[in-house]
């Protein structure tokens, strides 16, 4: 099994930070690339691309400001995928770290430039250095 971890320091409150990354249906108004998402409370689905992602929300602990999602539907499904995001306090700013755990190894090369690019999306996004 493969990992991949990205991270980035945010000049924003770790509530802040998390209800962004935990609204499980607005990936659309932060997540480059996507064009449209739904969540029925259980399962979200992205259109990105032309495309649709179905992923199933495995937590969502505000108290831990920890989210997990799994991907269970779409043109590629891996054998086994688990991202995790945490939000830690980090002395008047936060921690992000966006983490994925997957197999086959080589979905990595797939998944590891969307993941950095989501976590520096979440910072641009929060900081307003996008547009």
């Amino acid at each position: 099994m493969a990992s991949i971890r990205y991270h980035a320091r945010i000049d924003r409150s770790p509530d802040e930070v998390w209800a962004l990354v935990s609204d499980a249906g607005g990936l659309e108004a932060w997540f480059p690339g996507v064009d449209a998402c739904t969540f029925d409370g259980e399962v979200r689905t992205v259109s990105t691309m032309g495309i649709e992602i179905e992923e199933r929300v495995v937590l969502s602990d505000p108290d831990l400001r920890r989210f997990q999602y799994t991907i269970v539907g779409g043109p590629m499904v891996p054998e086994h995928h688990l991202a995790t995001v945490d939000v830690l306090e980090d002395g008047d700013g936060s921690l992000l770290v966006y983490a994925c755990d997957v197999r086959p190894d080589d979905v990595v090369a797939l998944l590891a430039p969307v993941y950095e690019s989501a976590t520096r999306a979440v910072k641009d996004h929060l900081e307003g250095t996008s547009g």
